[in-house]
């Protein structure tokens, strides 16, 4: 009989006690011939049970969930205790259209010069076209949406007739993208852009809605029983700013991996080194930032999905709180761990496309109770001065759990810079329960996941999934109810331990994962590949940010030996975006000299 474990009420845990424990996987790296067998020993009734039966108890998930009596009552959403107002920033009325949003925000940025970003004298050896750079050009007619348009669609098509395929977008229509284009260009000649962001392309992750294309979520099957009539919420939100849309980006399927692999399309290449993995579930719109072709994509996050690739190709992504943006009309909309958010080249640019698509439902209204939405004044003489009254918290033990410590060392001195340039103090702080953190995490997004795909599943469409995501349904599928609502009483724990670390810091500090970018094997092109070490590794860092719903934004500091980009990752109190957006900002600025040129990359805006 297993012994039975009884904790101690969260409030009454002795930090001082607390050991950091490095966390070990035992599951099998598994492609081709052998994914396969595994699958369909898996998938065979009584045999596929005594099988993920066995792996939770090497994993400690059976004794967790089932042996272990949680005192604490389930959560089964984020709930917050009321947030202080962040200083120094200018609020957004959410209710108010997309285009005054950004307009308001735009005014907070820094005074834009030209003349330090045309003339090339005083830049970095690297830098990514902002959005303010297109629409200078646009304005000053060095470009046109148009032209660029087709700039865009010439590489596109090119990516797409690679072999093996490699696709950045799984939907692309080249007469939709020049239609779009061509309505762009003709407000600029009247003199009358709808935004900022009009006329600035951005791809949308093949689970968000954009009409008319379909929404697959990276399956071959989903928009056969799923038909799109509109747009969703935060993508009509951008329609009405200008934006162009290029088309739906490759993704892992169902956003159930963190490599980015996709059998049925193709697995999109990491613009700094092709022969390495993007990151996922993002991977399309990390990559298609990451090459220059887009200033921005729109991604979701159930579980490091916009952070872990932004981090592997060395771009800006954030992910908001839970409920600060609308996730109506996508694949993921009924999940309590995901949101929709932006990726883009540099922080200012994720701030503009932010300020558009953010503002919260109705119903999350009523049940998340959120602090008005802002963005950091940006402006102001004084705006970075304020940086210096930010504490940090950092988990040393855990911020160097990592595969290379080139990522802990590249993080750190990156932290090291901002402490001397703006007089941030550094709080050693401590964690409790990590791994219990991930296996809820692991349990809620995967019968969340379970819940929304069963009715197709039942009617044989789980048959056509990609092997690695019917290797996580049958995992998922032995997760009882009891172990949904253990995993939700361990997410009121662990909320505990974040709201009293966050009365002591205003941002926890990690690396945004674990490893950086990993070699595709190519035996996983054709059907896949699933291992759990890599996930564990590219995952370790992202977890809070999804169970709590906390807002977490992940920024490139630099690279390893190899040349692949490490992401440093910022987590903030709820609603506490503008402060993570203004310390992104600054660390931005302080690593920019040290910015790459992707090995694929495309100069849209200037190219002859």
């Amino acid at each position: 009989m297993a012994k039975k474990r009884v904790m101690v009420a969260a409030q009454n845990i002795d930090l001082s006690a607390v050991k950091y424990e490095q966390e070990e996987i035992k599951a099998p790296h598994l492609t081709g011939l052998a994914l396969k067998l595994f699958v369909w020993i898996v998938e065979v009734p009584i045999i596929g049970s005594l099988v993920m039966s066995l792996l939770k108890k090497q994993n400690k998930m059976t004794q967790l969930l089932r042996n272990t009596v949680i005192p604490e009552a389930p959560m089964f959403k984020p709930e917050y205790p009321p947030q202080e107002p962040e200083p120094g920033v200018v609020a957004l009325d959410e209710d108010g259209k997309p285009e005054d949003r950004v307009e308001v925000a735009l005014k907070c940025l820094p005074q834009y010069d030209p003349a330090s970003c045309w003339n090339g004298d005083s830049t970095p050896s690297f830098r990514y076209w902002k959005i303010r750079d297109y629409a200078y050009a646009y304005h000053s007619k060095i470009a046109t949406p148009s032209v660029v348009a087709e700039h865009i669609i010439s590489v596109i098509e090119e990516f797409s007739n690679k072999k093996p395929p490699q696709p950045l977008l799984i939907s692309f229509n080249p007469e939709e993208v020049r239609n779009q284009a061509a309505a762009s260009t003709k407000r600029f000649e009247e003199g009358n852009p709808l935004s900022i962001l009009d006329g600035i392309f951005v791809a949308i992750k093949d689970d968000i809605d954009c009409f008319p294309h379909p929404s697959k979520g990276g399956t071959t099957w989903m928009h056969e029983v799923r038909t799109v009539k509109k747009d969703a919420v935060s993508v009509s939100r951008l329609r009405s700013c200008g934006v162009i849309f290029v088309g739906k980006a490759n993704m892992h399927e169902i956003g159930m991996g963190t490599t980015g692999n996709n059998s049925n399309y193709g697995t999109a290449r990491n613009p700094h080194a092709p022969e390495r993995y993007t990151g996922g579930s993002s991977s399309g719109p990390a990559a298609i930032v990451a090459s220059g072709l887009c200033s921005a994509a729109l991604g979701t996050d159930g579980g490091g999905s916009i952070r872990i690739p932004s981090s592997l190709c060395g771009v800006v992504g954030l992910k908001t709180t839970y409920g600060r943006t609308d996730i109506r009309g996508s694949l993921c909309g009924e999940g309590t761990v995901e949101i929709i958010g932006p990726i883009a080249s540099t922080v200012e640019d994720v701030m503009l496309v932010y300020s558009a698509i953010l503002g919260t439902s109705l119903a999350d209204r009523i049940s998340l109770n959120p602090s008005p939405p802002s963005v950091p004044n940006l402006s102001l003489f004084d705006s970075l001065n304020s940086l210096g009254s930010l504490r940090l918290g950092k988990y040393t033990a855990w911020f160097n759990d990592v595969y290379s410590t080139d990522i802990s060392d590249k993080c750190e001195d990156a932290l090291d810079l901002l402490s001397k340039t703006h007089g941030c103090e550094m709080v050693e702080i401590v964690i409790p329960e990590l791994h219990e953190m991930s296996t809820a995490h692991f349990v809620s997004i995967g019968s969340e996941c379970l819940s929304s795909l069963n009715p197709y599943c039942e009617d044989g469409h789980g048959a056509r999934l990609s092997y690695d995501t019917r290797t996580s349904m049958a995992l998922f599928r032995s997760f009882s109810a009891s172990d949904y609502v253990a995993a939700q009483c361990l997410r009121r724990r662990i909320m505990y331990y974040h709201m009293e670390i966050f009365k002591k810091v205003d941002v926890i500090v990690t690396p945004t994962t674990g490893m950086t970018a990993p070699i595709i094997p190519l035996s996983a092109l054709k059907d896949g590949e699933t291992d759990m070490r890599v996930t564990v590794y590219l995952m370790r860092f992202v977890i809070a940010g999804n169970l709590l719903g906390l807002p977490a934004i992940s920024i490139p500091v630099g690279y390893d030996k190899q040349g692949l980009p490490i992401g440093l990752q910022l987590i903030g109190r709820p609603w506490g975006e503008a402060s993570v957006l203004r310390l992104a900002l600054a660390i931005e600025e302080l690593c920019a000299k040290s910015k790459k040129r992707p090995a694929s990359f495309f100069d849209v805006l200037k190219s002859n």
